[in-house]
């Protein structure tokens, strides 16, 4: 007996063909909001969706939180109707697609924190209904789709395959990238089943330069994994090697930039003061917890999430060591921060080691300030202690007034002479210093 066409499918398919499909993003942020972007722009109406009122507020204000994404665009999508911002997650049934784009944090044992996952599928089966594609884009562990997003959905009554769809793919963002913005990235698309995976290819292929397809939702899961845990491990033994070659008096910047001469065989990756943003800092430790469910280890991730988390305390040692030279402890000297964002020329400060380093600082009795013109005030973070303060102007005064700057973020733009001219010590973890002129002596690396 010939199977008959799934009706659901068949017209859901024919709506994102024809891109009479409304797309809803589920968490409008570093990720969320560039991906209405990408949609918008390939035609589609949009529905945004985020728990924090605030920020909705401020996008149907016409106003962007994000730097890359201007306050004239969000307003114009406002006043034609592409994009409709809102916290009633009762809405959740408009779209005929969803993609969740929610955080997905570790606890404080390293354990993944699916909260916001969780939190997010129960809101989509509350208000699920027939004709849906669901899509999880947040980094997780390969397995999240299937075991913790479609039970909950499933609590619905309707069936995958059948009444709704559900696929995985993996954000790629990478804020501040101006060679790769989302549309020009290639999504990896994995489906619960074939129609799934057929529906979420369809979507992304009208948004994004390329889309691969893989066999199952595990292996898309697996895939960002593996992305995030190769710069991890890399960036762990660059870091390793920084404070070998310091100890026996070789520069680990020229060394790296002799070594990538080499036109085969060599990626260049760079140290640090720590690891910085959503991703790298956090994805390897969820397949390390997946090792251990199975029993197995992975030496090779804990190794470099030890190196790099310990990376911190050696800037600390560092900046310790220069304070010493000109006869002056940690505490009571006023240390500068020069960047708490994740990394150059964004706004972006998850994750940042500079939170980190301000922890270590404060601990020892340092007298703290910043500078960075990307973040005027110090956001409230989830995994640090922060301190109430606002970015200085990079002024001769400020400069002057600190006993030590610590250049966390290399931030473009910048006059490096300028600032070692009138800096009294500056611990540079970024290599920003490497073309002034340090005739006294005031530039230390770490």
């Amino acid at each position: 007996m010939t199977q008959q066409p799934n009706q659901t499918y068949i017209d859901l398919l024919e709506k994102i063909r024809s891109k009479t499909a409304t797309i809803g993003v589920v968490g409008l942020g570093y990720v969320g909001l560039p991906l209405i972007r990408v949609f918008v722009e390939s035609g589609f109406k949009t529905i945004g969706f985020d728990v924090d009122d605030g920020k909705v507020q401020q996008l149907l204000a016409g106003q962007s939180y994000i730097k890359h994404i201007e306050s004239e665009w969000i307003a114009s999508l406002i006043e034609n109707g592409q994009f409709d911002p809102t916290s009633d997650m009762q809405r959740l049934a408009e779209p005929d697609a969803i993609l969740v784009c929610v955080p997905t944090p570790l606890s404080p044992s390293r354990d993944p924190d699916l909260k916001y996952v969780e939190g997010t599928a129960r809101e989509i089966a509350k208000n699920l209904r027939t004709g849906q594609l669901v899509v999880l884009e947040s980094t997780t562990y390969p397995g999240t789709t299937r075991d913790v997003l479609c039970p909950i959905l499933s609590e619905s009554g309707l069936d995958i395959g059948q009444d709704f769809f559900v696929a995985y793919s993996p954000e790629r963002e990478d804020p501040g990238n101006q060679d790769f913005s989302a549309s020009r990235i290639p999504k990896v698309v994995g489906g619960m089943d074939a129609k799934s995976l057929e529906l979420a290819e369809a979507m992304y292929a009208h948004a994004v330069v390329e889309t691969i397809p893989v066999s199952t939702c595990e292996i898309a899961e697996a895939c960002k994994i593996l992305e995030n845990t190769y710069r991890s491990v890399n960036i762990a033994m660059v870091n390793e090697l920084k404070i070998l070659f310091d100890h026996i008096n070789i520069d680990i910047w020229e060394t790296i930039n002799a070594a990538k001469t080499k036109p085969f065989g060599f990626q260049a990756f760079y140290p640090g003061p720590g690891l910085g943003g959503h991703c790298i800092p956090i994805d390897p430790f969820y397949l390390s917890w997946v090792a251990r469910l199975n029993g197995q280890s992975t030496r090779f991730i804990e190794l470099a999430g030890e190196i790099n988390s310990s990376m911190p305390d050696y800037v600390v040692h560092k900046v310790a060591e220069a304070l010493n030279k000109s006869g002056k402890p940690i505490k009571n000297s006023k240390v500068g921060i020069f960047g708490v964002a994740y990394k150059r020329d964004v706004d972006d400060p998850r994750e940042s080691p500079a939170f980190r380093l301000m922890e270590l600082l404060n601990e020892r009795g340092a007298t703290l300030s910043y500078h960075d013109p990307f973040i005027p005030t110090l956001p409230k973070m989830r995994s640090f202690d922060v301190p109430a303060l606002e970015s200085n102007d990079l002024t001769e005064a400020y400069l002057t007034s600190l006993d030590c700057l610590l250049i966390c973020t290399d931030h473009s733009g910048v006059d490096w002479q300028f600032v070692v001219d009138h800096s009294n010590i500056v611990v540079d973890t970024r290599n920003a210093c490497s073309g002034t002129i340090d005739n006294d002596g005031k530039v230390y690396t770490a």
